[in-house]
């Protein structure tokens, strides 16, 4: 079983941490997203995945320099120019040589579906497409999905207007297709699989939907960054994770509760870390508070700081002492252009 990992985009909601790190090796638990992807798609079955990269690739081919991630065998694929959903799927499958049935997930999406249950249910029914399905409450944000009684999609409707969705199951950004289905996808031109081939497909019946209540987020904003480690805290994730790494130094005087603190990080004194993320070699100083808010490695948090309600503090920034921010970036998006 083969399959193409989209991984191209520029992280751009994850903003700063994405300026300098692409976001599928942003850690989740003290172990890179894509990693988390991977061993999932190894344990459904998958022996090979195929990265269609875009945005910063030599960081991938420098994380993962002997071609395997999570034991499963790895290949590259980097697009020269984006080429949305389709167009990615399509030129890695193609660069891969892949010419049998393959599955192809969103790398930035952390789920416990179990893909081998989508792949048989693809081949039992016949479909050219076949995609997992997962409930929100708010469908506003995705695409929505209806199916007959036949488990037949009979729309794809993307971000429909609030209050006017016909059901709340929407695209859950893993599907199994067919090779044929790359022969609708012109090479060389951006091409949206939600918008163009699966509508066509559609029309021809030719597309299937597995709804799926299995853990699913999308964990590409800094709100849903801080939700999959509280889920992970809370053992939803069916995934295992330590919140305290080895190596991490957190002062008896300091209070530290439902946050992940990474390896050789520091919480100092009479500090308060709270529903937080510290990555690695985090500095938190005396006095200081980051609650319900994401610290990237080498940051130092000033003596007597205030860090709350999901502010994001990129890669070696110093916040200085006694800084209260709400919501806060450091950097701030007037350096993101020239970042």
């Amino acid at each position: 079983m083969q399959a193409v990992v989209l991984v191209g985009g520029f992280g751009t909601r994850l903003r700063p941490l994405t300026l300098r790190v692409p976001k599928q090796l942003l850690p989740v638990g003290h172990v890179p997203m894509i990693e988390r992807v991977v061993a999932h798609l190894g344990a459904s079955g998958v022996t090979e995945v195929v990265l269609s990269l875009g945005y910063q690739p030599d960081a991938f081919l420098e994380q993962y320099p002997d071609g395997t991630c999570a034991g499963v065998e790895m290949r590259y694929a980097v697009e020269p120019e984006p080429l949305d959903t389709a167009g990615a799927i399509a030129f890695a499958a193609r660069e891969a040589g892949i010419t049998e049935r393959f599955v192809a997930v969103n790398g930035d999406v952390l789920t416990s579906l179990d893909v081998a249950e989508l792949w048989r249910s693809h081949e039992q029914r016949g479909a050219a497409a076949s995609i997992a399905l997962t409930p929100v409450d708010d469908p506003s944000r995705f695409g929505v999905v209806p199916l007959d009684a036949d488990g037949r999609v009979e729309a794809f409707i993307e971000k429909p207007e609030p209050g006017m969705a016909p059901s709340n199951w929407i695209n859950a950004g893993t599907y199994v297709l067919e090779p044929e289905v790359l022969d609708r996808v012109p090479a060389g031109r951006r091409v949206s699989i939600e918008r163009e081939v699966f509508p066509a497909l559609v029309a021809d019946g030719a597309v299937f939907g597995l709804q799926s209540e299995s853990y699913w987020i999308d964990a590409g904003t800094p709100e849903a960054y801080l939700r999959v480690h509280r889920d992970l805290l809370a053992g939803l994730t069916g995934d295992e994770a330590t919140a305290l790494a080895d190596g991490a130094t957190v002062d008896p005087g300091a209070t530290v509760e439902g946050s992940f603190v990474g390896p050789s990080s520091t919480v100092a004194e009479g500090a308060t870390v709270q529903g937080s993320v510290l990555m690695a070699g985090v500095r938190v100083l005396p006095g200081a508070t980051v609650v319900d808010s994401v610290v990237a490695s080498g940051a130092v948090i000033g003596a007597g700081a205030s860090l709350t309600g999901g502010t994001v503090v990129g890669y070696d920034e110093v916040v200085p002492d006694g800084t209260s921010a709400e919501g806060g970036r450091f950097p701030g998006p007037e350096t993101w252009e020239s970042a």
